[in-house]
């Protein structure tokens, strides 16, 4: 087992830790909002109660997946299980879309028949929420800028502490207009703040499914890199994707002069350490071609065979 698989798998192990922690506390306080909800005639409350059970479920599958992650590969598996901290993801912003469709039904029930609220729970459990979901949100933080997977639960949980915010702003100004439907209207803003944030997760969910190159990549930047290498003169049948939002990988063919393997050795290695360095790509495939066997396409269409498999 190598150093770096060692390092993946505690950090995981420490992040599910961690969220084991947010849904314990996450859990009570939905119990908590809901009832609170019921009592004071709150949409605003009923509506991050039901955020907030969603988040139940994100960490619990973010937590699961992540588990699932460092599991080692093997014959069935061979690019291991990355790929399900992805589909959690994915599977944790559709719910959150559907959840938002369903606040938008609600609010709109109220905003033609508002009912009245009692603003000073709204008020207090409110603030309650915003310190609970801050303290999820900071245990759930780390990694998330490298993990889509915890990143999709980071932000149901910033979404929370929003919503939350929501609640306390419609609470006060209930209580200082009398104004009944002004819940109703904080429960459409964190419904549209509830849909971006499950869209932006969706986006780059599918864009990793599809094997998009990465965005951050520049790859006129990347073949120049390459090709300033001694000893390359060419590349072709070019792949670059994503198995999770920060473990990228690359596949080309490498046209050399007709040189010894030793030789075609150093530059793979010098190649493989640009990539790694400069584009964070760490599994590179890259297989040597002299330059009389090499077609000319750049981005290969793997349809595009002929019998003996070759381009």
């Amino acid at each position: 087992m190598t150093l770096a698989h060692t390092h993946f798998q505690t950090a995981t192990k420490q992040a599910v830790a961690r969220l084991r922690l947010s849904l314990a506390l996450t859990g009570v306080f939905v119990i908590i909002e809901l009832a609170a909800g019921v009592f004071a005639n709150s949409l605003a409350l009923l509506t991050d109660a039901a955020h907030n059970f969603t988040d139940v479920i994100a960490l619990a599958l973010t937590g699961g997946t992540l588990n699932l992650t460092i599991q080692p590969a093997n014959r069935g598996k061979t690019f291991g299980y990355h790929r399900a901290g992805i589909l959690a993801a994915l599977i944790n912003s559709t719910l959150l879309a559907l959840i938002a469709l369903g606040i938008f039904y609600e609010a709109y029930r109220r905003l033609v028949a508002p009912s009245r609220v009692a603003s000073g729970i709204l008020i207090g459990v409110g603030a309650f929420g915003v310190g609970v979901n801050l303290t999820t949100a900071w245990l759930v933080e780390r990694g998330s800028r490298s993990d889509l997977n915890l990143r999709s639960a980071f932000l149901h949980l910033m979404s929370d502490v929003l919503a939350s915010l929501g609640a306390v702003a419609a609470g006060v100004l209930i209580r200082l207009t009398g104004l009944n439907w002004i819940d109703p209207l904080a429960s459409l803003l964190i419904g549209l703040l509830i849909l971006w944030n499950a869209w932006g997760i969706v986006r780059t969910s599918l864009k990793i499914l599809m094997e998009s190159t990465p965005d951050d990549i520049d790859v006129e930047a990347m073949l120049k890199d390459i090709r300033a290498v001694e000893g390359v003169r060419g590349v072709h049948d070019l792949h670059v994707w994503s198995l999770t939002l920060s473990l990228r990988t690359l596949s080309a063919h490498l046209v050399t002069d007709d040189i010894p393997v030793s030789a075609g050795a150093k530059i793979q290695a010098e190649v493989s350490r640009i990539l790694n360095d400069r584009y964070g790509i760490s599994h590179a495939t890259l297989q040597l071609e002299c330059a009389d066997c090499v077609p000319a396409d750049l981005y290969c269409d793997i349809t595009l065979t002929n019998s003996n498999g070759s381009h």
